[in-house]
């Protein structure tokens, strides 16, 4: 199933694109999609720990099932001042 991922703030210079369109099968996790992400872009590994993902407007955890067409973001953590 394809769903798009979109990346923010420094990721988008490691994924080299604010936006890629993937194929996951039926069944995908956010954290196996991480996974697959860190092994395609490895300069997001360092980022793993931290990262914060959503699906549409709501965060997801690492358990969190995927969908056809899902709007996946992947950005780093927030800081505020």
């Amino acid at each position: 199933m394809k769903i798009r991922v979109q990346f923010y703030s420094r990721l988008k210079d490691i994924a080299g694109s604010d936006l890629v369109e993937w194929e996951v099968s039926e069944g995908t996790t956010v954290g196996e999609l991480v996974q697959q992400l860190c092994e395609r872009y490895p300069g997001l590994e360092q980022w793993r720990p931290h990262l914060l993902v959503a699906i549409g407007l709501d965060y997801a955890t690492a358990e969190t099932p995927l969908h056809e067409g899902a709007e996946v973001s992947i950005m780093p953590p927030v800081q505020g001042g």
